[in-house]
């Protein structure tokens, strides 16, 4: 499929599975973080004509991330009727966790609770507007190597870009006009205070990594 039939399928597929709830009309919620996956899907979810409900959740946030992040609220806003964007402020309240947690001290158990923090708020949004937690996970991450964490980002109820490669992502991000400078940015999931990129964290590429799952070969694969 070329990128116009790909997105007009998971568009479809979008509002196919909001008439399969009992309870209508259904809210579609999304965390937008200022990276390429929340962007395309967040546009996604506009472009079904449901009403979407965009949230960006600072929780001690790189400035440019944040700035990213706004700067997709406002596109969305200036581009689509039907879609509600918001700032949820969650510094305070994972301060005060992080205060109470002090004893169980782990700097990786604080950056996946940033996560779980942010699923928490997702669903409370949704279930205040009869909505539905929508997923950013692509193939390679969430769905490839599992880099995503448990009860946080990989707490949703559709996933829309399960089935689409990082670089297929890129590429509709640019066919809907994502801003350029989010689709240009090196992915991160915004949980460390030094902002480390997600390929550093993965040891790969994601051209690697993408060669790796369509043909079983690539670095650190062993065929036996």
């Amino acid at each position: 499929m070329n990128s116009k039939e790909k997105i007009t399928f998971i568009v479809n597929w979008i509002k196919n599975y909001t008439k399969s709830i009992k309870s209508q009309p259904v809210s579609l919620v999304i965390g937008v973080s200022g990276g390429v996956d929340s962007a395309l899907t967040s546009t996604l979810c506009a472009h079904s004509g449901l009403k979407t409900i965009a949230i960006s959740m600072p929780i001690k946030q790189n400035s440019s991330q944040h700035e990213l992040s706004l700067r997709h609220l406002d596109f969305l806003k200036k581009n689509f009727d039907n879609v509600d964007c918001k700032i949820i402020e969650l510094d305070n309240i994972f301060k005060t966790f992080e205060s109470t947690m002090k004893d169980f001290d782990s700097e990786l158990a604080f950056a996946n609770s940033r996560s779980r923090l942010r699923m928490v708020t997702l669903y409370q949004v949704a279930q205040s507007h009869n909505g539905i937690v929508v997923g950013t996970g692509n193939k390679v991450e969430d769905f490839g190597v599992g880099f995503y964490t448990k009860y946080g980002d990989g707490g949703v109820d559709i996933a829309p870009i399960a089935d689409l490669y990082k670089t297929e992502v890129w590429e509709l991000g640019e066919y809907l006009e994502v801003d350029q400078r989010i689709v240009d940015a090196e992915p991160t999931d915004g949980l460390w205070s030094d902002s480390r990129t997600d390929e550093s964290q993965l040891g790969a590429s994601y051209a690697e990594l993408e060669e790796a799952m369509e043909t079983g070969t690539g670095p650190g694969v062993e065929v036996l």
